[in-house]
């Protein structure tokens, strides 16, 4: 059975619209202010002015009182200090769905009383009577921008959005559904955690929705979660945190147990902001923050960027074929370069001002999107990595970062991975596997970070891992030096089909002055060690270590930068050509051969 609810004016015949008109029309004989806290900006006082009615309402944030329309065209968002109001199940329906697009699934289940807990079914019916609600999750179909999605939306007015058997059993139902009819899954979670008053049985919704959500993976299908205030306690730890993209609101409240019981347990003050969503993101655990103004076209570029199907790896928009010309002022540079020795080629890919991924990347793809985090401990700002487009085809994209000036050097550690930035690397390399998109990975690093920190997190089992397994990636995997390439850690996010060098990038077991400081005890010697090395692009594609040279035209700067990546675009072009067609099993085959030559 589904109705459509949202926008669609045709089902005021159902139980749940005459409850709904009820409550409004109760509401509306009692306005009142919205003290801080309050879920949304519904509960009003009016104040006449001779020229208009103003509705103020209180901001749970900053606890000033907003006129209530201003806040309401911002999206519920105060504008006074940008904090977000709790949102309403019909108000997120017409953020995010076209108009008229949303059916809704498994709208009445029977109520049970688990535990029979005096007072529960008394309980949920004046829910029902205060929301409009059947439950505090609703799940149904719509559109986004045209795209089909399974949409799952809580409402903390019921009950706080806690777990019952309901919520499980709609959740679970509607990713079975999802699956039979092939559909990208998002969720907007919100909770208190479990349902105090159905005992262990709401515990066992956590695996009943998680063993659900590992079924819509096996089947290949996308599924999403952005957390909202407040995500906590049995939700956070099932179905809100097993997204494979797990996006936040700013300023949500998110954890597992709440603030209060922590600084009861540990006995001590929290920091500031600490189990908000920027918390999160910080500690590598949600990809990003998504803010409501950006979340429609957010949902809309997810879905298209996890369509892939395997050996389809260049599907380019019709009629975007990129011509590379060079043009005259990079000519002259061309023409007044001289050629360089091995060390000059080390000292120029060691220079801070040497273009970056991110500077050869505003010229391959169209959109870029960074996902955060390692999921366990932190994110790498070392480490970038996130879906672009080019020409219309997904690619994740993993990029290495040293910094352009001292301060983004420091906040980057000078492009040296730790374990988190490794570990985030291969969980968008295994996502992009899952969703049969191509990878791009631009190395430039000194080598992995080695330090206390680094050891105890596990360095060395991270980069191993990162070799393991992106030896049988199925998916095409193209790898590209821009500057230094440094012994494992580089290696650790080299595993390619094809291994590419920037005309000047180097690729060294380690530095020029460890191998004179390890064979010589003197680490003076660097410029003599990288003369034997055999480090440069010329030496490595005469040893069949890479496939391909990537002319700099006169040394990778500022005039370069543009035409480096325009012919990056058109070789990274070619490559995925040459990709298509072939399945997983042969790109994983070919990769291995071509290690195993070695």
């Amino acid at each position: 059975m589904m109705r459509k609810i949202g926008n669609d004016k045709t089902s005021g015949k159902s139980l749940q619209k005459e409850r709904r008109l009820s409550f409004f029309k109760k509401r509306t004989e009692e306005l009142r202010t919205t003290e801080p806290g309050e879920e949304s900006p519904e509960a009003e006082k009016s104040v006449s002015y001779p020229e208009k009615e103003v509705y103020w309402i209180r901001c749970p944030k900053c606890g000033k009182m907003v006129d209530r329309e201003k806040v309401v065209k911002r999206k519920y968002i105060c504008y006074e200090c940008g904090g977000y109001f709790r949102v309403r199940l019909q108000n997120r329906i017409r953020m995010v769905a076209d108009p008229h697009t949303f059916e809704e699934w498994f709208p009445e289940m029977p109520v049970r009383n688990p535990l029979a807990y005096e007072g529960y079914e008394e309980k949920l019916e004046e829910a029902r009577e205060k929301t409009g609600m059947e439950e505090a999750v609703t799940v149904g179909q719509c559109k986004v921008f045209g795209e089909d999605i399974m949409l799952g939306i809580c409402d903390s007015r019921f009950l706080m959005a806690s777990m019952g058997h309901n919520v499980g059993e709609k959740i679970a139902a509607a990713i079975e559904r999802a699956i039979e009819k092939r559909l990208p899954v998002f969720l907007f979670c919100c909770s208190g955690g479990a349902r105090m008053q159905e005992g262990i049985i709401s515990l066992m919704q956590m695996a009943k929705t998680a063993a659900a959500i590992q079924r819509l993976g096996e089947a290949g299908l996308l599924y999403c979660t952005v957390l909202t205030d407040p995500t906590m306690g049995g939700v956070t730890a099932s179905f809100a945190m097993l997204g494979d993209v797990i996006m936040a609101e700013p300023g949500a409240l998110i954890g597992f147990a709440g603030p209060r019981v922590i600084r009861q347990t540990i006995g001590q003050e929290l920091p500031e902001g600490f189990q908000t969503a920027e918390f999160l993101v910080e500690h590598g655990i949600v990809d990003g923050i998504v803010k409501r103004e950006n979340l429609k076209k957010t949902i809309y570029f997810l879905v298209k960027a996890h369509q892939g199907r395997e050996g389809e790896y260049a599907a380019f928009i019709p009629n975007m074929e990129f011509q590379f010309d060079v043009s005259e002022i990079v000519r002259e540079h061309i023409w007044k370069t001289k050629t360089e020795s091995v060390w000059e080629r080390v000292k120029a890919a060691r220079r801070i001002e040497r273009p970056s991924a991110g500077d050869y990347m505003t010229y391959i793809f169209e959109h870029f999107v960074e996902a955060h985090g390692d999921r366990c401990f932190g994110d790498d700002p070392a480490v970038t990595g996130g879906i672009g487009f080019l020409d219309g085809q997904p690619v994740t994209v993993i990029a290495e970062q040293k910094g352009k000036d001292l301060r983004e050097c420091q906040r980057r550690n000078y492009g040296m991975p730790r374990p988190e930035g490794y570990r985030k690397a291969l969980r968008l390399m295994k996502q992009a596997e899952k969703f049969h998109r191509p990878i791009v990975s631009f190395i430039n690093t000194s080598g992995a970070f080695c330090g206390i920190e680094a050891e105890e997190r596990g360095q060395g089992e991270a980069i191993a891992r990162n070799l393991r397994e992106m030896s049988a990636l199925k998916v095409p995997v193209l790898c590209i030096f821009i500057g230094e390439g440094g012994s494992g850690g580089a290696l650790a996010t080299a595993v390619g089909n094809e291994v590419w060098m920037l005309e000047n990038a180097t690729y060294s077991i380690l530095s020029p002055e460890g191998f004179a400081s390890i064979l010589w005890k003197d680490s003076s010697r660097a410029r003599e060690a990288s003369e034997m090395m055999r480090i440069t692009a010329q030496d490595l594609k005469q040893l069949d270590v890479i496939e391909k040279i990537i002319p700099e035209f006169g040394g990778a700067d500022e005039t370069t930068v543009q035409a480096i990546g325009e012919y990056l675009k058109v070789q990274i072009r070619d490559f995925l050509e040459r990709c298509r067609g072939l399945s997983g099993q042969e790109l994983a085959d070919q990769r291995y051969d071509r290690f195993r030559k070695y």
